[in-house]
């Protein structure tokens, strides 16, 4: 089935975030380092933005490095760090040509030095780019980035800069990694685990899931348009029930 052409335009997603799970398990299978499933990922990384170029998503956050990552083999995470910065390097000049701007979420500040200076020249030289958005999640907690934001929170109260019943969701929104950016309508998990892990526990709040069992490493365009088709086969009621949705549709 070619789900492109089965897309309803007037019904893309502006904001998609992925999970791009099972680049070791990709490369074990193939009885290959774990380092060549993440290398391999890489490609599908390129898909999964060309997809969402051509459907003209402002947004497409991908989750590259968790804070609990930094537990795995030392090994495995300097080969990663290594990728990361080659990756971005050799990336730059691609994601200028496709007119997409470069953003990152998480504690930066912890990552190696040769990695954040990579990562602030692409953010730099992306910046005035007018098209697809591409946010990275590196080093990134979704339960630190709540903590943080609360504790700002607190603070500006301490310091009589806000009212208690000026706290909301608006207030909250806005102190977190993603101030300003729209809640992704879609979150796409790939290698066929059914969670989340710690990521945007605040912003995935009424997001479409959509799990796969395909394998990052093998992630393409197609297995993107299918998430995208599935999306739209579905009818997000934000609490409330189908009748009301179609007749607020109906007075659009």
């Amino acid at each position: 089935m070619n789900y492109k052409e089965k897309l309803d335009i007037n019904r893309i997603p502006e904001h998609v975030a992925i999970i791009m799970d099972g680049n070791g398990r990709w490369a074990t299978e193939k009885g290959q380092m774990r380092l060549v499933g993440h290398a391999t990922g890489v490609e599908s990384v390129r898909e999964a933005l060309t997809a969402a170029t051509d459907l003209q998503i402002k947004y497409l956050t991908l989750y590259a490095f968790s804070t609990e990552n930094w537990n795995r083999p030392k090994a495995e995470v300097d080969g990663l760090m290594d990728l990361l910065v080659t990756t971005i390097a050799s990336e730059l000049e691609s994601l200028n040509t496709n007119d997409v701007r470069l953003l990152t979420i998480g504690n930066s500040d912890e990552l190696p030095e040769s990695c954040k200076n990579e990562l602030l020249n692409a953010v730099k030289r992306t910046e005035n780019n007018k098209g697809t958005v591409l946010i990275l999640a590196l080093n990134y907690s979704s339960k630190l980035e709540i903590k943080q934001a609360v504790k700002r929170i607190a603070e500006k109260y301490k310091q009589g800069e806000i009212e208690l019943d000026e706290i909301n969701e608006e207030l909250i929104q806005n102190h977190l990694y993603t101030a300003g950016i729209p809640d992704p309508e879609l979150m796409i998990r790939t290698s066929g685990e059914i969670r989340i892990s710690n990521f945007l526990l605040w912003q995935l709040a009424y997001s479409e899931l959509h799990f796969t069992p395909v394998l990052w490493p093998d992630f393409k365009k197609e297995d993107f348009y299918r998430a995208i088709y599935e999306y739209q086969s579905r009818q997000r009621r934000f609490g409330m029930i189908a009748e009301q949705l179609n007749e607020l549709n109906k007075n659009d």
